[in-house]
């Protein structure tokens, strides 16, 4: 990927866009290998990601001319865009707490190089998983919620996130609500996994809800974190199929398997610059 680019943009939809992308481009000489467009037509809002590379005989990175030119085409299209080079791993820190089969999953993963990220910390509010974040060489922070100061711990954990210069933050299973404080900081770069019974089946054991009510369907939810619990931008969703033969284990283990394909799909196109945030929505490019 050396040499490799990913371009990211959002602007009210006209014509010209694609054509005036590829052709600053092409005029520098660079190749694009990759490239995806979406119109919402209910928001007129364009969307497009663009992977290119630079010829051999020319510098290893853009220079400063496409910096200017990619600002004179923002100017010109009300574009907020983004550039990263695209074989840099996303810096990311995971929260976990007791439950860690996402957490597993996603170390396993970025060892493995299927994931594009550089995990820097994992932060938990307990210590279950301090062992199996030394297996990776990971360090971690055990930073339990101080009673009656939330802010204080949540102050710990974005020290933390801020030291390491982490663009992700991946809530695998971590059983705790942050504050609207610590979600409006986190805002764009904070993604969480949930079991897809929600609202139906809200509390501490939706499994055994699912089970009494003889659920045909289980799944999983990946989605951005806000403010309003369980309600961000979503980024992947699955399901799998159950029948009166499940038992609430049944249930919970498939759950467990699903949640972790589905949050590691979510971290790999995050990671990779296709998801880019539409309101509400998001628009995946696979």
């Amino acid at each position: 990927m050396e040499n490799t680019y990913i371009l990211t943009l959002s602007c009210p939809d006209r014509p010209g866009i694609v054509h005036a992308v590829s052709g600053l481009l092409l005029a520098r000489g660079d190749n694009i290998e990759e490239a995806q467009q979406f119109n919402d037509h209910a928001t007129g809002l364009f969307f497009m990601r663009v992977q290119f590379a630079r010829p051999p005989a020319a510098a290893p990175a853009p220079g400063s001319d496409l910096a200017g030119a990619l600002a004179e085409l923002a100017a010109r299209f009300d574009m907020r865009y983004a550039l990263h080079p695209a074989g840099q791993a996303m810096r990311s820190v995971i929260f976990v707490s007791r439950e860690g089969h996402c957490l597993n999953d996603l170390l396993f993963r970025w060892k493995s190089g299927l994931l594009n990220i550089d995990v820097r910390a994992i932060i938990s509010n307990h210590r279950d998983f301090y062992q199996l974040a030394a297996s990776y060489g990971v360090p971690f922070h055990h930073l339990p919620p101080v009673r009656g100061d939330k802010a204080k711990a949540e102050a710990r954990q974005l020290e933390v996130i801020e030291s390491e210069q982490a663009e992700l933050v991946v809530l695998a299973r971590y059983m705790q609500i942050l504050s609207n404080d610590m979600c409006a900081k986190l805002a764009g770069r904070a993604i969480n996994i949930h079991h897809s019974f929600l609202p139906s089946f809200k509390g501490a054991k939706p499994y055994s809800q699912a089970h009494e009510r003889g659920v045909k369907l289980i799944g999983a939810t990946a989605h951005y974190v806000t403010a309003e619990l369980d309600e961000g931008p979503i980024i992947e969703q699955a399901v799998a199929r159950v029948d009166h033969t499940h038992e609430v284990e049944d249930l919970a283990a498939a759950g467990r398997d699903t949640e972790s394909q589905v949050l590691a799909r979510a971290v790999k196109w995050v990671s990779e610059r296709r998801v880019l945030l539409n309101g509400h929505k998001t628009v995946v490019f696979q």
